[in-house]
C-alpha cells in the first residue's frame, strides 16, 4: 500500500487538533475542516489547509458526506481521518471514501458492519469464543416473545436497541409487570433516535464495572492489546472519567480479559484502533457488550500507561505496516483522565459561551487535550466535552493526587464546567477506595 501523504481530519475540537499534531509530526500534510460555527477555532491555522463545509448543524458539515468527500478531493488528500463520533462508524461515509479511492484510517467496512449491530456482534462474538451476557438470540419481535423470554433468561433483564449508544432505547425491567410498557417505551425511542425500532434482550447484571480493552489489528492478521481501561464512572451512561489499569480485576483475571479481546479481534481480521467493552460482576466474571470500530475519547489514558502513540499506529497501518509484538507494549503506572464539559457541575446541564479565563494545569505527566482558550466561545451545536485532562503516576495513590493538583491548578471563568465534579470526585472516599460501579453517580453520589 502506497504512503499516505495527505490526511483530512474529518472531526472538530480537540480531537482534530490531536490528530493535526500526530499528522505533522509523522511529516504528512493535515487537512482541516471545519463548519460556520467553528470558523475561528485556532486549531484551523495549524493545519495545512482548512475547508468550510457547512452550516452550524452536525447535519449540515460534520455529517454532511458529500461536502466532506468534496473538501478531501480539492484538497488532494489520500486519506480521511474520522476521529470518534460524527462518520467514525458511518457504514455509508467508508463505502463513499473506498468509492473515490481515499483511505479510511480504521476498520474495513466489512468488519464495521460486522460489529455496529450489538445483536449481531453478539452471534459473533459466542462463535469466537468470548463469554457474553445471556440474552435474546438476536431481535426481540414483540412484548409476547420479550415476556417469554425475559421468563426464560430470568429477571431483572435490559431491553437494548439494536442500533443504540449512550443510553437511549434502553430499559430496565426488574418483572413481568413492567415488560410490556418498558418494551413499547425502548421500541419508541430507539425509532426516534436512531430511525431503527429493533430491540434485544439480555439479561441485567447488577453492580457491573464497566472495562474495555485497546486494541490495535493491522492488515497482516496482528492484533495487539495496550491495557484495559476501566470506564465504570458514568451518568446516564455517558462516561465521566476512565482510568488504566482497572484495580477491580486480579492479575489472573486481567490476562483473562486481555487474551479474550485479542483472540476476538483476530478472529474477525481487526484493522485499525478499536475497543472491545466488557461488563464485569461482582465475581470478576466479564460478559461482551460491545466493539467499537474506531478510536476512543478515552485513548489518552492507554497512550499514557504504554508511551503508544495510538493515532501515529492507525495511520501507520492504514500505510500497510506491521504492527510491533506484544513483547513490546510495556504498560507503566497508572493514568486517569477527567473530561471537562461546558456543563452544569450540579445539574449537567449544556453551558455553552463565551470563555473568559481559561489557566490550565501543567507539571510532569499531565496532559491537557483541548482546543480552548480564552475568548474562545464554545458553540451550542455540538457535544459539550471541551477538554480532556490526562494525568499519570507511578501507582493509582499517586496518580489520583496529581489529578487533585492539576485541578486545583484549572481556572475556567464565564462558562460552567464539570471541572468542581472532578475535584469532589478525587476526594470522594468511595473512588479512593474503588468502591464503585457504572450506577454510582446516578444512585449514590447524586443523591
Amino acid at each position: 500500500m502506497a504512503k499516505i501523504e495527505k490526511i483530512l481530519i474529518a472531526n472538530r475540537g480537540e480531537i482534530a487538533l490531536r490528530a493535526i499534531r500526530t499528522i505533522k509530526e509523522m511529516g504528512k500534510k493535515a487537512i482541516a475542516v471545519y463548519s460556520t460555527a467553528d470558523k475561528d477555532a485556532h486549531y484551523l491555522k495549524l493545519a495545512d489547509a482548512a475547508i468550510c463545509i457547512g452550516k452550524e448543524k452536525s447535519s449540515e458539515s460534520y455529517l454532511n458526506i458529500p461536502a466532506i468527500i468534496s473538501a478531501a478531493e480539492i484538497a488532494g488528500a489520500d486519506a480521511v481521518f474520522p476521529g470518534y463520533g460524527f462518520l467514525s462508524e458511518n457504514q455509508q461515509f467508508v463505502e463513499i471514501c473506498n468509492l473515490h479511492n481515499i483511505k479510511f484510517i480504521g476498520p474495513s467496512l466489512e468488519v464495521m458492519q460486522l460489529m455496529s449491530d450489538k445483536s449481531k456482534a453478539k452471534e459473533v462474538m459466542k462463535k469466537a469464543g468470548v463469554p457474553v451476557v445471556p440474552g435474546s438470540e438476536g431481535a426481540v419481535k414483540d412484548v409476547k416473545e420479550a415476556k417469554k423470554l425475559a421468563k426464560e433468561i430470568g429477571y431483572p433483564v435490559i431491553l437494548k436497541a439494536a442500533a443504540g449508544g449512550g443510553g437511549k432505547g434502553m430499559r430496565v425491567v426488574e418483572d413481568e409487570s413492567y415488560i410490556e410498557t418498558a418494551f413499547l417505551a425502548a421500541e419508541s425511542e430507539a425509532i426516534s433516535s436512531f430511525g431503527d425500532g429493533t430491540i434485544y434482550m439480555e439479561k441485567f447484571i447488577k453492580n457491573p464495572r464497566h472495562i474495555e480493552v485497546q486494541l490495535l489489528g493491522d492488515s497482516h492478521g496482528n492484533v495487539v492489546h495496550i491495557g484495559e481501561r476501566d470506564c465504570s464512572l458514568q451518568r446516564r451512561h455517558q462516561k465521566m472519567l476512565e482510568e488504566s489499569p482497572a484495580v477491580a480485576l486480579s492479575p489472573k483475571r486481567r490476562q483473562e480479559l486481555l487474551d479474550v479481546a485479542v483472540k476476538a479481534a483476530k478472529y474477525i481480521g481487526y484493522e485499525g484502533a478499536g475497543t472491545i467493552e466488557f461488563l464485569v460482576d461482582e465475581n470478576q466474571d466479564f460478559y461482551f457488550m460491545e466493539m467499537n470500530t474506531r478510536l476512543q475519547v478515552e485513548h489518552p489514558v492507554s497512550e499514557m500507561v504504554s508511551g503508544i502513540d495510538i493515532v501515529e499506529w492507525m495511520i501507520r497501518v492504514a500505510e500497510g505496516e506491521k504492527l510491533f509484538g506484544q513483547e513490546k507494549v510495556d504498560l507503566k503506572g497508572h493514568a486517569i483522565e477527567c473530561r471537562i464539559n461546558a456543563e452544569d457541575p450540579v445539574k449537567f446541564i449544556p453551558s455553552p459561551g463565551k470563555i473568559k479565563t481559561w489557566i490550565q494545569p501543567g507539571g510532569k505527566d499531565v496532559r491537557m487535550d483541548t482546543h480552548v482558550y480564552a475568548g474562545y466561545i464554545v458553540p451550542p451545536y455540538y457535544d459539550s466535552m471541551i477538554a480532556k485532562l490526562i494525568v499519570w503516576g507511578e501507582d493509582r495513590d499517586r496518580a489520583i493526587a496529581k489529578m487533585r493538583r492539576a485541578l486545583e491548578e484549572f481556572e475556567v471563568t464565564g462558562i460552567k464546567t464539570t471541572i468542581d465534579f472532578h475535584k469532589k470526585m478525587m476526594q470522594n472516599r468511595d473512588f479512593i477506595e474503588n468502591r464503585f460501579d457504572t450506577k454510582y453517580i446516578d444512585e449514590k453520589y447524586l443523591k
